[in-house]
């Protein structure tokens, strides 16, 4: 083809012919990665939202399966994995895997090669089991999943039988994964598919790590492949991109908790914005906000363009949710944290945040779903709640000004994780503990794993612990003279049935009647302290409680009543060490200032420093004014004031006035 970009040579001309129709020219990302990928070597894309990654990743591997399939017919065997944190994304990705599979086959079509045809398959906590019966007849040629259900396939034999020839494998937003268990569990699991593949003498599955605003990039290039001597080229796009961002305020002033009659200003504006523009997201820190959100909303936009979006809320409410926001027929749609990652969710022109998020990552990763398309403009307005949030807030866009990230920080060998890795391998098959040691210990996060932590971990596993009953926990039978550890009978059920490291939630299934189906969950006390006859809300529709039994909730439409919000405990995050940075480095300038200024004159630098609105940054201004009249001092990171004062029956009260997150001011809490 005339005109082609020189990178798209290397792809089949079916491939590259589709691509170009498609869309033209590559981006930075994939000009840079598919190189990389096409020598077979491990890679980490990281890259802002809407730059094109998950096609850079795919592209290469789709192109092998063409090239694959028109020498000989493929074999029934998954070569693709694709791990994603979360369900929403699966779905979605198989959703962008149809229309390059479909514009591929139409171009072999048109040049007058044989039809290749590739399987794409789902497999999430949601699959129902004629699906997962289906994919294990016929595996697919691309399989998408979650870091828990592949845990589960590694763990089964007829998902061992499917994996043994993978030879790449995609993870997805790995921001969200190093930082926590998660990213430790699934690392451990691509240990163990490296593991499967070698023994089925297949050569090690190449990683491609897929990540959006991360830091530091080296490090997480390291986390992906872990102790291995072929290192990650990392292909750096950069976070920084051209972004829409401003405060928005109400017209009353804020206080130390939102009234009613502020929160209504609040709507009133939101449904203002939304009627602006053409599709609305709405971002919120908790369920319950969520809810309530969605119900304001609903009265002044219509029932028909609104609806919330979170966990507790059925598979089905949450697909039918995405599926209208992609249609249009969503004026706006409120989330928590579930929609957060790389999902494309349809041409969203407008991402709203009530409250701080926490994170300078979140906050960003949240603005980049609107203008998720190469080009676009991200546009967000944040909207804080009280003063304190105001000032977290202003000291927010600053470092999303400055071009600042949060680092992510992965836990260190957890050994909770290493203990259900190890009791899921053994099940499987005999190992040795040198080769057992060895495997798990490649993994990034537990490089630095001491041998005598590894251990003690097999020791537990093999002799349980005391209880009044006799020892129990016992999953592994230990050969001490041989070293070889084997599987107890029971040991590959209770991996399964307890797979990952996502908290259990004791919640209550949320049951329609009559027609039975399940619409969500609800917490556990929210659900005990219901009776027959409660009106409450899910989604923006309400529901009228019938009966309460143990671990159900029925209830049948309540018809648009006026409802009680449920909740859901547990759920607000703790603020960033680099978020925290920032609103300490506010609070020393503007005690500096205040030392010989007036907070008229701080006003006039937030004003133009930050770009907050006049009257945000007035109220702001007299805010940190009256707070060091008050402490003789504004706290920062080297300066924590301890106030102490006595109540009207004098009561003593201390409060530590501190920048620091939740893990250093909970401890203190707790002290």
């Amino acid at each position: 083809m005339m005109g082609m970009p020189p990178v798209l040579s290397r792809f089949h001309p079916a491939v590259a012919g589709w691509f170009a129709r498609r869309f033209g020219a590559p981006t930075e990302a994939q000009e840079r990665a598919w190189p990389v990928i096409a020598a077979g070597g491990h890679a980490l894309i990281a890259a802002p939202t809407g730059s094109g990654k998950t096609l850079a990743a795919f592209l290469s591997a789709i192109d092998d399966l063409v090239v694959q399939g028109l020498q000989s017919p493929l074999p029934d065997a998954v070569q693709v994995l694709y791990v994603s944190p979360l369900k929403a994304l699966s779905n979605d990705v198989q959703k962008n895997l149809q229309a390059p599979l479909a514009g591929i086959r139409d171009a072999l079509l048109e040049s007058g090669l044989p039809d290749v045809a590739i399987r794409d398959a789902v497999r999430t906590g949601d699959t129902s089991s004629s699906d997962r019966d289906r994919m294990r007849r016929t595996p697919p040629h691309i399989l998408v999943t979650t870091p828990e259900s592949l845990f589960i396939l590694l763990t089964s034999d007829s998902g061992r039988q499917m994996l043994r020839g993978v030879k790449s494998v995609i993870v997805d937003e790995l921001h969200a994964l190093a930082g926590n268990k998660r990213g430790a569990h699934l690392m451990l699991s691509l240990e163990r598919l490296e593991a499967l593949c070698a023994e089925a003498g297949t050569r090690p599955p190449v990683r491609i790590g897929l990540s959006a605003t991360v830091k530091p990039v080296d490090e997480m290039a390291r986390y992906l492949v872990g102790d291995r001597a072929g290192a990650a080229t990392v292909i750096d796009a950069g976070h920084v991109r051209q972004r829409d961002l401003a405060l928005e305020i109400p017209k009353s002033p804020l206080d130390v908790v939102m009234s009613s009659e502020v929160w209504a200003e609040l709507y009133d504006r939101l449904a203002e914005l939304a009627r602006q523009h053409r599709t609305t997201l709405i971002f919120v820190n908790q369920r319950r906000v969520a809810e309530r959100a969605a119900r304001h909303l609903a009265e002044r936009l219509g029932e028909e363009h609104v609806t919330a979006h979170h966990g507790s809320l059925s598979k089905e409410h949450r697909l039918k949710a995405e599926q209208r926001l992609k249609e249009g027929q969503l004026k706006a749609l409120v989330a928590t944290s579930s929609l957060e990652l790389g999902i494309d969710i349809g041409d969203v022109d407008l991402v709203c945040q009530i409250g701080s998020p926490r994170s300078i990552a979140a906050f960003l990763q949240r603005v980049g779903r609107a203008g998720h398309a190469v080009g676009a403009i991200p546009k967000g307005r944040l909207f804080p709640q009280s003063l304190d949030d105001l000032a977290e807030c202003a000291a927010l866009l600053d470092a999303a000004r400055r071009g600042e990230l949060d680092r992510i920080h992965p836990p260190r060998a957890p050994l909770d994780v290493l203990a259900q890795q190890i009791v899921a391998e053994v099940a499987c098959r005999e190992w040795t503990e040198d080769a057992l040691f060895e495997c798990l210990r490649r993994a990034g996060p537990f490089a630095a794993l001491a041998r005598e932590e590894f251990d003690a971990v097999v020791c537990m596993l093999a002799e349980g612990y005391a209880t009044r009953r006799g020892r129990r926990g016992a999953h592994l039978h230990h050969d001490a003279v041989n070293h070889v550890l084997r599987g107890r009978r029971g040991a590959k059920l209770t991996a399964v049935t307890n797979a990952g490291v996502i908290p259990d939630q004791f919640d209550y299934d949320v049951v329609l009647l009559p027609e039975g189906h399940r619409i969500g969950t609800l917490n556990e006390d929210f659900s005990f302290e219901s009776i027959p006859g409660d009106i409450f809300q899910l989604g923006n529709t309400s529901y009228r409680v019938r009966k309460v039994e143990v671990g159900k909730v029925y209830v049948e439409d309540a018809r648009g009543q006026p409802p009680n919000m449920p909740f859901w405990l547990g759920e607000a995050p703790g603020r960033t060490r680099e978020l925290s940075a920032a609103v300490s480095r506010m609070n020393a300038a503007a005690d500096a200032l205040l030392a010989t200024g007036t907070p008229e004159e701080l006003a006039r630098q937030l004003e133009s420093g930050i770009g907050l609105p006049a009257a945000a940054a007035q109220q702001l201004a007299q805010y940190l004014a009256a707070s060091r009249a008050a402490l003789g001092t504004l706290p920062t990171l080297d300066t924590v004031v301890f106030e102490r004062f006595f109540d009207d029956v004098g009561d003593t009260h201390l409060v530590i006035h501190s920048p620091f997150g939740s893990r250093l001011n909970r401890a203190w809490g707790l002290a």
